[in-house]
């Protein structure tokens, strides 16, 4: 391939223009030329005709026209007795004067003769040509063929079918990054080593340069091969490839999603998630913030849509806030605003189809109560939950016992106006780092082995600093070093100082918050009655 700016003069004005743009303009002007020329040769044939006139009409009185030339005393006096005598044009009398005596008298009359008839066919053509666009067109044609007879060669490449099947997708590097998705819809990739690691409790650094009414709202991390599927409030999903989604740097906003995916422009992003292999036997399970869940197979969204699909019925004033890969045999945890949680296996919701309403998860006891996430149970992890004023703990699976679903769970976190409301609940390994970001963008990037693993009924221990009129916005796991392959920093206070010019985060002036360990006594257990079906 090679770029070119089709830039001309059209009627004597510069003009970009596109690939037909310029072939039809190219056209026009070659119909002009021929019209042109065509018109130019008419005029010289009729009046090469008319003094063929004059001359048929002089032979005729060849012998009367030598004697009024020869007795003439100049040359005025001989056309003007021409003009009289034979009614001669002034062109036709010039023309004869202009000959010589020799070639009057050697006039061949039918040499004169076969070259007006000639004349006669060509001012016929010429008009025909004028009168007729189809024979312009064609005229057209024949110059361009003699041109590429003139000028052409031999085409030089030849297109063969392929040997063998070629994706594009292989020549790309199959590695780590992190997803940044802002409130207003704009995304980006970063390789995941852009973030160093810090102590808990510092400032972290800018992750994301925002507009003053956005702020940052997802992130996650993937590989370049993987799809994300991304899910609306409203309901709907959509497909996108993540090496599809445009590289920036740690501070750059990111492109619009709206320009990768066809979104509409009322609908805002609930959850991504990121998948190998949509054929794979998995479920897909999602929760809404009034408490409902729908399982669906991971098959449904096999086919990728440009307009997206339905995958699941939202309520009015209800929305999409939650959504997880399942095997199908996993149990899950779900927490509320208020520091609720209800764990439940997810056999207990049945399979459903896309285009459906789901059941209940948990019941919303608390005013102003809602549902802020959703993990699945991990042996190996711990839950760790994360309040809007920068304090988090992690508890383990263990101390949240299997309930039925549509129960109004268990306390997971004590909220009171220290620490305030929950704002995320992710489920988290010793080796795992977190990413931690604020409404103003600021982030935070830490290992989860430094956040301390406390009683369900407690409220935590301070993560990062936050400023006044700002809050927690979203909470990410930054897998491990055996999940992507990430390259862990040297160390918690100096892995990549040097290069963002800064020092080390000092470790904690204040002392640490005592967690309260001990376990809320059974009455203080919001009651876990299983709740009606709501399909």
């Amino acid at each position: 391939t090679f770029g070119a700016i089709l830039l001309a003069l059209d009627h004597g004005q510069p003009r970009v223009m596109a690939l037909k743009e310029l072939f039809e303009t190219y056209v026009q002007h070659r119909r002009e030329v021929i019209l042109r020329r065509t018109a130019h040769d008419l005029k010289k044939a009729e009046a090469r005709a008319h003094i063929l006139e004059g001359y048929k009409l002089a032979l005729k009185h060849l012998d009367e026209i030598v004697k009024i030339i020869r007795a003439s005393s100049n040359r005025d006096e001989a056309r003007g007795k021409l003009i009289t005598k034979f009614a001669f044009t002034e062109i036709q009398a010039n023309a004869i004067l202009d000959l010589r005596l020799y070639q009057l008298t050697g006039l061949e009359r039918d040499k004169i003769d076969e070259e007006y008839k000639e004349i006669i066919k060509k001012i016929a053509y010429y008009k025909s040509i004028l009168a007729s666009d189809e024979l312009v067109r064609q005229l057209i044609k024949e110059d361009l063929d003699e041109i590429h007879t003139k000028y052409g060669d031999p085409r030089r490449t030849d297109i063969v079918e392929a040997e063998e099947d070629f994706d594009a997708e292989d020549l790309i590097p199959d590695e780590a990054c992190i997803i940044t998705i802002s409130h207003a819809g704009y995304i980006k990739r970063v390789p995941v080593g852009t973030y160093r690691a810090q102590r808990r409790g510092g400032k972290g650094v800018a992750g994301m340069e925002t507009r003053e009414e956005d702020f940052v709202e997802h992130l996650f991390t993937a590989t370049t091969h993987d799809y994300i599927l991304v899910f609306t409030e409203q309901g709907r999903c959509y497909w996108l490839k993540v090496y599809e989604v445009p590289t920036g740097g740690r501070t750059s906003r990111g492109k619009a999603i709206v320009n990768l995916v066809n979104m509409t422009s009322d609908e805002k992003i609930a959850g991504l998630i990121r998948v190998r292999d949509l054929a794979a036997d998995r479920s897909i399970l999602m929760a809404t913030e009034r408490g409902t869940i729908k399982k669906t197979h991971l098959g449904e969204f096999a086919n990728p849509r440009a307009g997206g699909i339905i995958s699941i019925n939202v309520d009015e004033g209800d929305r999409l806030i939650s959504i997880k890969l399942t095997s199908g045999h996993d149990e899950v945890v779900i927490v509320t605003r208020q520091g609720m949680s209800i764990r439940f296996p997810e056999g207990d919701a049945r399979l459903m189809g896309r285009a459906t309403r789901g059941v209940r998860g948990i019941s919303l006891g608390k005013k102003n109560d809602a549902v802020i996430g959703m993990e699945i149970v991990d042996p190996r992890a711990s839950l760790l939950v994360v309040s809007e004023k920068g304090y988090g703990k992690r508890t383990s699976f263990d101390d949240y016992r299997v309930q039925a679903r549509g129960g109004k769970g268990i306390i997971t976190m004590r909220t009171t106006e220290r620490n305030g409301v929950v704002v995320a609940a992710l489920s988290v390994r010793d080796n795992d780092d977190l990413m931690v970001m604020t409404a103003a963008g600021q982030t935070i990037r830490m290992p989860v082995k430094d956040i301390r693993v406390i009683g369900r009924a407690t409220q935590g221990v301070r993560l990062m600093k936050i400023e006044d009129e700002n809050e927690i916005s979203d909470v990410a796991r930054i897998m491990s070093d055996e999940e992507d392959g990430a390259r862990k920093p040297r160390t918690l206070a100096e892995a990549d100082a040097e290069s963002a010019g800064e020092a080390p985060a000092a470790e904690d002036e204040e002392p640490e918050d005592e967690a309260d360990e001990t376990e809320a006594a059974d009455e203080e257990e919001a009651s876990d009655e299983e709740g009606e079906d709501n399909e």
